[in-house]
Parts: C-alpha cells; structure tokens; sequence
C-alpha cells in the first residue's frame, strides 16, 4: 500500500473530493494531512514545499506537466506558476510523496507516480 507523506485539500472542492475519491479507491493513506481553509500556504510556504523535492507534477487544464527541479532547474516564477492557484496560496490537492510533489487531480498520473501502473 502506497503512502503520502504529505497531502494538502479543501473541503467542499470538486476536485479534492475526486483526489479523495481516488486515493481511498486504492487504500491509500496519508501521514499528514492539511486543510487548506485552515492553512493556507502562501508563496513562501510553496517554494520552501517545492525546494524539498526533485520532481513536481502540475495539472495545466487537463494537461499534465512535469518539472525537474534538479534536471531542468527551472525558474522561480515557473515553479510559483505550478503551484499556485488564483488566490497566491499553494493549489489543492497537492500532495508529496518522497521527493516529488503532485499539484492537482490526474488519474493517470497519480497512479504513475504512486506506483500503481
């Protein structure tokens, strides 16, 4: 059973509902989990989120993107535009896994990047 270390929803959020959904379909727990009505994780909160990872994975639409922080080594205002939604606060759901960081709702790539596949 795969497990998050980190997992980051809204309650009342379409989209967190699905993630919700998803993860508990596939027995999925998580370590931590932060409600992001009660927590919100401005700018400064996100890059110190995504400094602590390599990989982070972002729905654009129903794209899915992926930037390698180490590889690629990508701007700041390319990372904050991952992860930030309209509001400045990091977007929900967004969850960590190891050292990749998953910012959105893709069945695929959850199930990619949680092994599942």
């Amino acid at each position: 059973m795969a497990t998050l270390d980190w997992y980051y929803r809204r309650n009342n959020c379409k989209t967190c509902e699905k993630a919700d959904a998803f993860l508990e379909e596939h027995a999925i727990r998580a370590r931590e989990i932060v409600d992001a009505r009660k927590e919100t994780h401005s700018q400064t909160e996100a890059l110190a989120l995504a400094k602590s990872v390599n990989v982070i994975h972002t729905i654009k639409g129903k794209n899915l993107l992926t930037l390698d922080l180490k590889k690629d080594k990508p701007d700041t205002d390319t990372i904050l535009a991952a992860l930030l939604g309209p509001t400045g606060n990091l977007r929900a759901p967004t969850f960590r896994k190891g050292k990749t960081l998953f910012v959105g709702f893709h069945p695929e790539g959850y199930a990619k990047v949680l092994g599942l596949s």
